[in-house]
């Protein structure tokens, strides 16, 4: 269940964030006036990549927020969570949630958070994208979205020449490691899981391959509603999840220990290999609106969305406050 008393305060949170001398309280505080409101709404999808978002609890704290909840809501339906307005903030996946945007949902993305989560295994014999052609690949949360402009890139039609496995009922992952289907695009703990029962091996890995290494695959977001309503409270949640991101580089094993101790995650190692894995380290380098420029010019091109990448920006994001906390949260 959402908002469990082990997730309200994790005994290691705010002495790790001390030691990291991420607790202090800003000195913008005082000149950014009060907070709209104390509490605040995050998205627990079940997935480790969003570690930021689970230890950022006392740094929200910090900030002044009192009553932080952690609302279970399915990565695939992150975006209706906030339409729902079940959620403050959600983990904003380009490829997935852009459509969204061109539909005329009023998202605002407000920063990037990390690079390259997704991994696409495939069984031996099987080298590329391309020799996909033909075969079948299980999804289980990562977006089909995703899997589309992969092939696209390498010429293939994902709706007609892969045959898609996601009906949860038959347990994708489980197929993939039996060898019963050929390929498996998955974020962790999914790819954790898969080499611990020594599963396929990786063919396209968007922590280090290009072009998706170079851009966001996780980016902040909320809907413009609620930063018109609540602009401090937006700044003071972004800047705590920033600062909890910069935590996942700096202190990795007290991380994977407290989300496992807050019950968001079941297995240390899991976590801890995820944390190493996954560039935490980028966001400050990385351009957040060129990742939306990359996605969405993509999207397009495959006629999965109608706006262009101006459109999508112009309507979609507003980097004000990640451009402010950048400058603020200097290495």
């Amino acid at each position: 269940m959402p908002n469990m008393p082990t997730r309200r305060r994790f005994v290691a949170t705010l002495s790790l964030a001390g030691a990291a001398g991420l607790v202090r309280i800003p000195p913008a505080l005082a000149a950014e006036g009060p907070l709209e409101t104390t509490t605040v709404r995050l998205v627990n999808d079940g997935s480790i990549c969003i570690a930021p978002e689970y230890a950022a609890e006392e740094l929200l704290r910090a900030e002044g927020f009192t009553d932080i909840r952690y609302v279970e809501v399915p990565s695939a339906r992150q975006i209706e969570g906030l339409e729902r307005g079940v959620v403050d903030f959600v983990l904003f996946v380009p490829p997935a949630h852009i459509p969204a945007i061109d539909a005329g949902f009023p998202v605002a993305v407000l920063a990037g958070v990390h690079v390259g989560c997704f991994e696409l295994f495939a069984k031996e014999g099987i080298r590329s994208i391309s020799e996909l052609k033909g075969k079948s690949v299980g999804l289980k949360a990562a977006p089909p979205a995703l899997l589309t402009l992969m092939a696209a890139q390498v010429g293939l039609d994902a709706a007609k020449d892969i045959s898609w496995v996601t009906d949860p009922s038959v347990k994708p992952l489980d197929l993939f490691a039996e060898g019963k289907i050929d390929a498996f695009l998955g974020f962790p703990p999914e790819p954790q899981e898969l080499r611990a029962r020594h599963a396929g091996h990786v063919i396209v890995n968007t922590s280090v391959d290009r072009p998706w290494s170079q851009y966001f695959c996780c980016m902040f977001a909320s809907t413009r509603e609620y930063v018109r309503k609540h602009p401090i409270a937006t700044k003071r949640v972004l800047r705590a999840v920033l600062k909890a991101t910069d935590l996942c580089v700096t202190e990795p094993a007290q991380v994977a220990r407290r989300i496992v101790d807050g019950g968001f995650t079941a297995q240390y190692d899991y976590a801890s290999a995820t944390l190493s894995e996954v560039p935490y380290d980028r966001w400050r380098d990385y351009d957040a609106e060129d990742t939306m420029r990359f996605y969405a010019l993509r999207l397009h091109d495959a006629g999965m969305i109608k706006s262009s990448p101006q459109k999508i920006i112009a309507e979609g994001t507003d980097w004000r406050f990640f451009n402010e906390l950048k400058r603020e949260l200097k290495a």
